[in-house]
């Protein structure tokens, strides 16, 4: 059985998912995610080693919470992948609503700042999205199958253009301070997937 986490390092896991979204990784301070979790630098330390200890907790978490979301929301259980496929990104563009913070990626945020300089938060974002992938090129195998494509490209490498755009997006979405173009482009992206799966007569 899986030991429970301490009230106080679930709150410092929570706090830097959202603080470090919020401000970035490098300009995220200790003080700050501890006066987010309510707790003191000491209860911080007896957690964690350092920012970037918490960092690699956070991440695991991140990718914990994403995946548990997305297996539980209503598309997961359509018949046809490829609905589920569009169901996922449906639900994405849904998501994108009220603070940038609350809606982007701690991943994606850590990584851009960190990739060249902490190479083993580079690698434990890595996994977050790979894993992530994984798990959406398995239905995207299954669409493939399920509406007979005959393509030269493997499912995950559209599941991995998937991410791409959705992390653009974000990246997008905090440049121009809005969310309008993110959820465009995750139209646009729908309407990708659903062409090179149908085929450009049905979709």
């Amino acid at each position: 059985m899986a030991q429970e986490q301490h009230p106080s390092k679930a709150r410092l896991i929570a706090a830097a998912l959202n603080v470090v979204r919020a401000k970035g990784y490098n300009a995220t301070r200790v003080e700050d995610i501890c006066a987010a979790a309510g707790v003191t630098k000491g209860s911080f330390f007896h957690h964690f080693a350092s920012k970037d200890d918490l960092a690699l907790a956070a991440a695991e978490a991140w990718g914990t919470c994403a995946e548990g979301l997305f297996a539980a929301a209503e598309f997961a259980a359509a018949p046809d992948p490829l609905e589920r496929l569009l169901g996922y990104l449906a639900l994405r563009k849904a998501l994108m609503t009220g603070e940038l913070a609350d809606w982007t990626c701690f991943a994606g945020t850590v990584v851009q700042e960190t990739y060249a300089t902490h190479p083993d938060l580079r690698d434990a974002c890595a996994r977050g999205m790979t894993d992530h992938s994984a798990v959406l090129a398995e239905v995207v195998e299954a669409a493939i199958r399920q509406h007979r494509v005959e393509a030269s490209w493997t499912a995950l490498s559209l599941a991995l253009h998937i991410q791409t755009v959705i992390q653009g997006a974000f990246i997008l979405a905090k440049a121009q301070g809005q969310a309008q173009a993110a959820r465009d482009s995750i139209d646009h992206l729908a309407r990708y997937v659903e062409l090179v799966i149908r085929g450009p007569q049905q979709a």
